[in-house]
């Protein structure tokens, strides 16, 4: 088999997953479990988002847990920052990375960010500016890229609208979310080509959510596509709270299997992965969606049998 490139994962369970979750998980808990994904061989994990406490309880703690987290050189701590405010606790406590969140529809924004898109857009520029002042390097995402729960189907000149001003701003990596589960392979490998087409210096990645079932098959067609950057969280956790229907990540132990089972490496340590997920498992398990951790490896193989018992008839 040649020799693939790998593809390479972001691990967003200690955001997108934990600001799914209503009960209150202790900081302590928090800081254990990014500790312990620090250790698996992620190249960036998203730790946090710097929303004000009443819209995110559960993310009010965010300056505590990037205190304690422990640091390493190899590995780039993203956060989701939705204002000014929020990009300057960011800097304060050492990010590396600032993602702004955009949403492709009028109505989800509203939703979400209570402005529409093109408010928010505007929005962006004095805190693009003041980032560029800082260390702290920035991307942008586009949430319900590939459908919104409100509008249904989004069209791709809605996409390539947002992606002109995101260039225009100077960001040249931009994620895609399907957020509420609505994309398909075809139209997955539409939207990518066509942006691809579009934005050729642009470094396109994928947020896919599985509430359909569709997420790997759909990670399949962006990596056909060129797309080789993906986000995924630990155990399936997440879901955006202001999009009905919105269910969890595909799971990282799921990605990263699938993706090893096809040649394609990532190198992350899968064992470490899914201890991790086994972890979550004990404090959330009513919240786990994992194919993993129900069934196990395909390497798993069962003893063999050494016959049949006959019944007597």
């Amino acid at each position: 088999m040649v020799n693939q490139e790998p593809v390479i994962i972001t691990e967003v369970c200690p955001r997108d997953g934990f600001q799914s979750i209503h009960e209150w998980i202790p900081t302590e808990t928090k800081v254990d479990i990014i500790n312990q994904l620090m250790d698996c061989g992620y190249q960036q994990i998203e730790v946090t988002s710097f929303v004000h406490p009443k819209a995110i309880p559960q993310l009010k703690d965010a300056d505590e847990v990037l205190t304690k987290i422990k640091r390493s050189k190899q590995v780039k701590l993203r956060a989701l920052v939705p204002n000014l405010r929020g990009l300057e606790r960011a800097i304060a406590v050492g990010v590396d990375k600032a993602k702004l969140m955009l949403s492709a529809s009028d109505s989800h924004s509203l939703s979400n960010a209570n402005c529409t898109t093109e408010e928010a857009l505007q929005q962006f520029e004095p805190l693009i500016a003041r980032a560029q002042e800082s260390a702290i390097d920035i991307s942008g995402s586009i949430s319900v890229a590939f459908g919104c729960p409100y509008e249904g189907d989004v069209p791709v000149e809605r996409l390539v609208m947002i992606c002109t001003r995101y260039r225009a701003f100077g960001i040249q990596e931009i994620s895609l979310a399907d957020t509420t589960g609505m994309a398909n392979p075809m139209k997955i490998k539409r939207n990518v080509r066509e942006l691809k087409k579009r934005f050729p210096d642009v470094t396109f990645s994928l947020h896919l959510h599985n509430t359909r079932g569709m997420a790997f098959a759909n990670a399949v067609a962006g990596w056909e596509e060129g797309i080789r950057h993906f986000d995924s969280s630990t155990g399936g956790l997440g879901g955006c709270p202001y999009a009905p229907g919105a269910s969890g990540n595909i799971a990282s132990e799921d990605l990263i299997h699938g993706f090893e089972e096809m040649g394609i490496p990532t190198n992350i340590s899968l064992d470490k992965v899914l201890h991790v997920a086994q972890h979550l498992k004990q404090i959330l398990p009513q919240y786990m969606d994992s194919f993993l951790l129900k069934a196990g490896k395909i390497s798993d193989l069962s003893a063999s049998p050494t016959g049949q018992v006959k019944v007597e008839s």
